[in-house]
């Protein structure tokens, strides 16, 4: 007789993680969104005020649900983002290389997430999309480089419409916040059972 242990592997639901995606209005918020979500690029500009979508994705082989916030460019929206902020777990901010203007609205967005979450330290990415409009570019690379040092962040120029670092920004966002708070209970238990085999 041999006794077997068979362990069973019983999910007890996955960890999720709040993003909100920032930027001023036609920078592509929308498109990054529904690009990572659906696979899809969406060509008409349609103004957002709050959409939210939820996908499943593995990361570094680790199941988790991402609830994204796409949110207003539109100053008229201000009164919403404080709660934005204080609910989000990890933040894109989005600026056009074909706008300096939507760049250098950034620093206020920044420093306003971090009055609101009252700590320097919040998982963040920058990210210039529209990188596929290289001919149109107004923004360097290096200014993308040089303020991502300053935010002490990560950062990564994207286009939604081309497909480039598209997941790239939500993975890193995922790395961020479980690097800054590792989920204490896992969302696995494992049962061991001792079963006799004649």
């Amino acid at each position: 007789m041999s006794a077997v242990d068979v362990v069973l592997v019983v999910g007890a639901g996955m960890r999720e993680y709040k993003i909100v995606v920032l930027g001023s209005g036609g920078v592509g918020k929308s498109a990054l969104t529904v690009q990572f979500v659906q696979g899809i690029f969406v060509e008409k500009y349609d103004p957002t005020i709050e959409d939210s979508y939820r996908k499943q994705v593995e990361v570094d082989g680790q199941q988790c649900m991402l609830e994204i916030l796409d949110t207003a460019g539109t100053e008229q929206f201000t009164a919403m983002r404080d709660l934005y902020m204080k609910n989000g777990q990890g933040f894109v901010l989005v600026y056009s290389i074909t706008a300096q203007s939507t760049f250098n609205d950034l620093q206020d967005l920044r420093e306003q997430i971090l009055r609101v979450k009252d700590t320097e330290d919040v998982p963040m990415v920058l990210v210039g999309n529209k990188c596929d409009l290289e001919d149109e570019r107004v923004v360097g690379k290096d200014q993308g480089v040089n303020l991502a040092r300053q935010f002490n962040c990560a950062f990564m120029e994207t286009s939604a419409k081309a497909k480039i670092n598209v997941n790239d920004i939500f993975y890193d966002l995922v790395r961020q916040i479980n690097k800054k708070s590792p989920e204490k209970n896992k969302t696995k238990k494992e049962v061991s059972v001792c079963a006799s085999i004649r």
